[in-house]
């Protein structure tokens, strides 16, 4: 089981991801500071600063508290476009291989040996049958 285990967290699969995580939280903090601290208060400006987390309305002696919820999906939209953003500048940035690809083409065999190897092919056949 030792063994198994030790494979298994060796391969070069786990480490990738380990390192794909500890680089996405990593990226995460700079996504939200780049969110709470830069987009929010432009947008904020944009919008003639509107607040949108002090929205509530009250039912009985409940407080729906559904401007946080509306808050929590404007950020998920900015998010989500500053990340696309990212993403889109550094695949303009990513170098495009080019993979050439040489097509060789067989010359056409001689007839006299295309047919020798059709009776071979017949004969072989032929025997594995009577066997």
């Amino acid at each position: 089981m030792w063994k198994e285990f030790k494979s298994f967290a060796i391969k070069g699969n786990v480490l990738d991801l380990a390192v794909a995580v500890v680089i996405g939280a990593a990226f995460g903090k700079i996504v939200s500071s780049l969110v709470a601290d830069i987009i929010v208060p432009l947008v904020g400006l944009l919008s003639g600063g509107i607040n949108l987390e002090k929205l509530t309305f009250t039912y009985l002696d409940a407080e729906v508290k559904y401007g946080i919820f509306l808050q929590s999906v404007v950020d998920f939209f900015i998010i989500s476009f500053s990340i696309f953003m990212v993403v889109k500048v550094a695949n303009r940035f990513k170098q495009k291989e080019t993979v050439k690809v040489e097509v060789v083409e067989t010359p056409a065999p001689d007839p006299e040996i295309a047919l020798l190897t059709e009776i071979r092919d017949l004969l072989k056949a032929n025997k594995q049958g009577e066997a």
